[in-house]
């Protein structure tokens, strides 16, 4: 779940970083007495970057200011920030991500922060264990070897740097993206921006998002598709793919991933995207298939493929449950069903036998080869 600024910056308060004090008002509210106003910026609060560059972050001394923010929202009761002005020096762009391929926290910093850090030189990377001994002299290294931080300031950051990567770590963050880092006067460092994206996975290690972080999660909530809003009530994870081809049925984030790099590769992309909740029911594979049909009935999409592993189950139990949903609710487009079976659940029970039990349910072709799989289907439906 991507955080509000607002919300971000408070969860990175309670860990003791720098930030600009800020209030969050709604329409009729006023801040409260002795803010600081000269120079205070009001804030849209939606959980997306390049705020500024479509007049959504405004001066608050500006005329028609908050209305102006509200307007270009289309939301006249939406909260904004105001946040009190900073005496930047010099701004910098600090980022922490979790690196899936190294299996590691990569640190990206860049000497120009802003609203044009993007064209701008492309970011110093370094790998950072921030529990590791001398994590932040490995940082400081990383940073030393040009001429874009001076000594002192490589120092503060490296510092900042590693206690950022144990709040990352500690909030289960995906990301956790600092731009600008201010760099004032006398050489502190103020985070006058935030962008935190948290694991949904990891969301029952923390308190509710409705009580943490209410207004992120009711923002992510009102982006969900309904049929995105109906998959996540029957216990599992729907994105809909603008474009796509094929609804794509699978379980396990991994898994779906590989199908989706294969369509893709076949010119076939996929029109719909499906995980696993954490703490969901067992079985979804009826609620799946209904839902990927609801898909498969639009123009544009041209098949259906579903495509799952088996461990330990029998694969026979899993055919004859599959050929009973279809009988039961035939699919609206051929069908192409995949199956990854492990030795074991191929006991007394052969792939020749689950194609004829699924041929006859109504299944265009069975694989247990996802490339072959794709292939098949991008034969038949070009």
């Amino acid at each position: 779940m991507r955080l509000i600024e607002q919300e971000g910056k408070a969860l990175l308060r309670r860990h003791g970083i720098a930030v600009p004090r800020g209030v969050l008002l709604r329409p009729g509210e006023s801040p409260p007495a002795g803010f600081p106003r000269a120079g205070a910026f009001l804030k849209a609060q939606v959980p997306e970057g390049g705020r500024g560059k479509r007049g959504l972050v405004r001066r608050a001394e500006e005329p028609g200011a908050a209305e102006a923010i509200r307007a270009a929202l289309g939301d006249p009761a939406a909260p904004l920030l105001l946040e009190e002005a900073m005496p930047i020096a010099r701004e910098l762009y600090l980022a922490l991500r979790v690196d899936g391929t190294a299996q590691a926290i990569e640190l990206l910093v860049s000497a120009e922060g802003g609203v044009e850090v993007e064209a701008g030189a492309p970011p110093l990377r370094h790998h950072l264990d921030p529990e590791a001994p001398g994590a932040a002299a490995g940082v400081f290294a990383a940073l030393r070897k040009g001429d874009a931080f001076p000594p002192d300031l490589a120092a503060r950051l490296a510092r900042l740097a590693v206690r950022l990567a144990r709040v990352l770590a500690a909030e289960d963050l995906e990301l956790l993206e600092i731009n600008p880092l201010a760099q004032l006067a006398d050489g502190r460092l103020v985070a006058c921006d935030a962008k935190l994206v948290r694991d949904d996975a990891a969301a029952f290690r923390h308190a509710p998002a409705a009580e943490e972080t209410p207004l992120s999660a009711a923002l992510a909530a009102a982006a969900l598709t309904p049929l995105e809003r109906r998959a996540r009530e029957r216990g599992f994870h729907l994105v809909e793919l603008p474009g796509g081809t094929v609804a794509m049925v699978t379980a396990g984030a991994g898994l779906g991933m590989l199908m989706l790099d294969l369509l893709g590769d076949a010119g076939l992309p996929a029109a719909c995207f499906m995980d696993n909740a954490q703490g969901g029911p067992d079985e979804t594979m009826p609620e799946r298939l209904a839902l990927a049909f609801e898909i498969a009935r639009r123009p544009e999409v041209k098949a259906t493929l579903f495509y799952t592993t088996i461990a330990s189950r029998p694969l026979k139990g899993r055919v004859e449950a599959l050929a009973k949903a279809l009988r039961e609710s035939p699919p609206p487009k051929p069908l192409f069903v995949g199956f990854a079976a492990a030795h074991a659940s191929l006991a007394g029970y052969s792939l020749e036998e689950a194609r004829a039990a699924l041929r006859a349910a109504g299944v265009a072709a069975l694989h247990d080869d996802p490339l072959e799989l794709v292939r098949a289907l991008k034969a038949a439906v070009g």
